[in-house]
Parts: structure tokens; sequence; C-alpha cells
């Protein structure tokens, strides 16, 4: 059953997150939510490993949720049933646009995808941005608003934000070992 389940998840992340890796993060969220393969926490997390490291989110999150959930089976499975709708997808579209290039209803639902697309991403952005940077589990009745702020995290998103911005020739790998020991200080 367990198997069903990942297939059927993932295989709806992999149809419907138009937009690559960042677009999976609502689904990926919702599914969070819905069953006990990862937490909320678990996704900030393997965003921010997922971001530094090669590889697409949506693929490191289903192997882990795959491994945690059913093992190593449960890994392969969960992984090949969120790629699996993007390659039939990609498959047919390269065949059917050479015919269908200079079609204007192609052309179209194109030029709707976009926003679409888009919005996803923003959407997953704020979530990242506001997880990261508010204790977002006191959000329900909380009456202290200043509660709510991390200010550990909004200082060194401030200072690691200024350094990008007033040394824009350093590599970006560098911000990435500055975050990462900034969050592993942050913890003592």
């Amino acid at each position: 059953m367990i198997y069903l389940q990942l297939i059927w998840e993932f295989f709806k992340t992999g149809l419907f997150s138009v937009g690559g890796g960042l677009a999976t993060l609502p689904f990926l969220k919702a599914i969070s939510l819905k069953y006990p393969w990862f937490t909320p926490n678990d996704l900030l997390d393997m965003i921010a490993v997922s971001e530094s490291t090669p590889g697409p989110i949506g693929i490191n999150t289903a192997t882990y949720a795959g491994f945690h959930a059913a093992g190593l089976g449960g890994s392969v499975i969960a992984t090949c049933s969120l790629v699996f709708p993007s390659v039939v997808i990609i498959i047919l579209i390269s065949r059917a646009l050479t015919r269908f290039r200079d079609s204007a209803l192609v052309r179209d639902a194109f030029y709707g995808l976009r926003p679409a697309s888009a919005g996803l991403i923003f959407g997953a952005m704020l979530e990242v941005f506001a997880a990261s940077l508010f204790h977002t589990e006191l959000w329900k009745g909380v009456g202290n608003l200043l509660a709510l702020l991390n200010f550990p995290a909004i200082a060194f998103f401030l200072a690691l934000s200024l350094c990008i911005w007033k040394f824009p020739r350093l590599h970006p790998i560098l911000f990435i070992f500055a975050g990462a020991i900034g969050g592993i200080l942050f913890q003592f």
C-alpha cells in the first residue's frame, strides 16, 4: 500500500509541477502535511541541502521520502514516479512541437504556463522565506508579534545579503559555506 501511495503522490507532483524543482515545493509541502514520510522542517532542510548541492530539489526529496517511507525500494519508486511524467511529456512535446510550432494554440498555452510556473516558484519562495526568518510554528495563537521574529536568522540573512551585494565577485560557494557555518553556530 505504501508503494502505491508513493507512486501516486510523486507521480502527481511530477505531472503538475511545471517550472522545475522549485515548482515542486507546494506539492512537497502538501505531501509533508499528509504523510509521515518527512516533516515541513525536514523539507526546509532538504531545500537547503538541495540548493547547495548538485541535483534537483524534487528528485532529492522524492528519494529521501521514499527511503524514509519504504527503504531503498521506496526511494527508487518515488524518484521514478516523480521523473516519469516529465520524461513522457518531453518526448511527446518534442515530437509534436515540430508539427505545431507555429500554432497559435501552442504558443498561447506556453504563454499561460509562464505565469503559472512563476507563481508556483514565487509561492514556494515566500514559504521558504517565512519559515527561515520567522517562527512559523507560533503563527496561530501568539499575541506578541515580536515573538514570531527569528532575530538571529534575520540578522544573518541581512549580513549575508549585504556581503553578497558589496562583494559580487566572491564565489557563491563562499556564501553557501558561510550559511552552513552560521546555521551550525546558531544551534549552540
